[in-house]
Parts: structure tokens; sequence; C-alpha cells
């Protein structure tokens, strides 16, 4: 047990590692907050055609030799999420379809960019590592520099200050956004503020666990939270802070035993689930 303290101490002492904390913290946060909106409204999947899309952008800026590639994975992402959001309302084109359809291309279109690149414009001589690295997540999450660590917070608290300010107007267009409507509410306007939140936690969340994994991080903290809880502020609570438990105890744990950093936080997050679900369990039979 000392040995596990020491260990933790010393690498609690290198900024890199207090950085990774830091941007872990709030992009758990973040990522937790609409989950629950996105679960109820039955558009899961829109996380996951979006990161889909920032791994698409990824391709481009890496090709572009980018030395940020932030503002230009947000930019596309953020567009890609008002298409998602109009093309989901046409009548010929249903809102699952239109999120296979971005999703699949703008990942398919991704990888076929890295691969066709010019020899040293986009590739670093281990394109498979940097493509699994990218899907998956790795360590970058603890090569943040201050200005990348920076940047997240002050997206991050754009995020939460969104969500606090259109909490009534998003509970609204998450439970009836017919009546809402019919009330005069511009249901239009608010879900696309949705997708816009929406693109920036997928590219905030990319560095922590990767893009194929972000739509864990946002679902899984719900749907747990879900589990005990029945009114839509007591799951967004839980969901909250069981995010923010779950990211730190995953990177906790990825540090120590050298493991994956994005798989090892879903991991955690699958167990917090069943946890979650048993007790929901127990609750329900005694409850009868």
């Amino acid at each position: 047990m000392t040995e596990i303290l020491n260990k933790l101490a010393l690498y609690f002492s290198l900024p890199g590692v207090q950085r990774a904390f830091v941007a872990g913290v709030l992009i758990a946060l973040c990522s937790s907050l609409l989950g629950v909106t996105l679960v109820l409204k039955r558009f899961s999947f829109i996380g996951d055609g979006l990161s889909h899309v920032a791994f698409g952008a990824l391709a481009i800026a890496t090709v572009l030799k980018m030395t940020d590639e932030m503002p230009l994975v947000l930019a596309i992402t953020v567009i890609c999420a008002v298409l998602l959001l109009r093309t989901g309302q046409n009548a010929r084109i249903k809102g699952d379809a239109a999120i296979a359809m971005i999703s699949v291309g703008a990942l398919a279109l991704g990888y076929l960019i890295l691969n066709v690149a010019p020899r040293g414009a986009a590739r670093t001589g281990n394109l498979a590592g940097d493509v699994c690295t990218t899907l998956f997540g790795s360590t970058s999450i603890l090569t943040l520099t201050r200005t990348d660590v920076i940047l997240c917070a002050v997206l991050s608290a754009a995020v939460v200050g969104a969500f606090i300010f259109f909490y009534n107007k998003i509970f609204s267009v998450t439970f009836d956004e017919s009546f809402a409507k019919a009330t005069g509410m511009k249901t239009g306007l608010y879900n696309l503020i949705i997708s816009v939140i929406v693109a920036v936690v997928i590219v905030l969340a990319m560095n922590l666990v990767g893009s194929l994994l972000i739509s864990a991080l946002i679902i899984f903290p719900a749907l747990s939270a879900m589990r005990v809880f029945k009114t839509f502020r007591s799951v967004t609570v839980c969901s909250a802070v069981l995010s923010v438990v779950c990211a730190l105890a995953g990177l906790l744990i990825s540090i120590l035993a050298g493991t994956p950093v994005g798989s090892t936080i879903v991991a955690v997050d699958i167990v917090a689930f069943a946890g979650f679900s048993a007790a929901g369990f127990i609750v329900r039979r005694t409850g009868k």
C-alpha cells in the first residue's frame, strides 16, 4: 500500500499528470450533462456519429500539418452537427439514417485521406498505430500542454454555462418537444444548441477516450443514474458526479497499471453501470 501511495505521489508531482486530471474531470463533467437528454430523446448515437466526423477532420488536419488541430476539428464537427440536425428533420432521411450516413462516410474518408496522403504529410511511419491511437485513445491526455488545458477549461465552462442557462428549455424539448413547439418555443433552435454542445464535447473527449469510445463516456453515466433515480434533475446530477468519479478512477488505474486511458475509463463506467443496475433492482424489490 505504501508503495502505491509513493508511486501516486510521484506521478501527481508531474505537471503532465496534474493537467491530465484537470482535463479529465472537465471532459467527464461536460460529457455527462447531455447524456440524459440524448438517451431520453433516443438520439444516443449522435455522439458516435460526430466522433467519426471528428476523426475525419483530424485526418485532414494531420495531412495539412497543422500544429493546432483543435480549431479545424471543432469547426468541422460543429458544421456536421448542424447538417446532421437538418438532415435528420428531412422526411426522406430519418435521424438514424442521417447519423449512419455521416458517421460511416466521415470514418471512411478520414482513413482514406491518411492512406493516400503523400508520404511524410500524414504518415509518421506507423499509420496503423496512429489510427488506433486516435480511435481508442492513448496516453495523449498525459501530454496536454498548459494551453490545451486552458482551452479545455474555457470550452467546458461554455458547455456548463449553456446547459445551466438553457436548462428549462432543454428539459422541455427533451420530454415533450411537440407540446413545447405548440406553446411557441423555438424547438429547432434549442435542438441546434444541443447538437453544437455535443459537438464541442466530442472534440474535447477525443484526447481522453478516443473517437470510438466517446459515446460510452456520454451514455453510460446517464444510463447508470436512470437505474436508481427517476427525476430529470436527480438523474442529471447523479450522472455528472458518477462520470467524474469514473474518469478519476479510470485515470488512476491507467497510471498505476499502465493500461490504455480511454478503455480503462469505459471499463470503470461498465462496472458502475452493473453496480447501479443491481442497486436499482434491489430498490425495486424492497419497495414492493
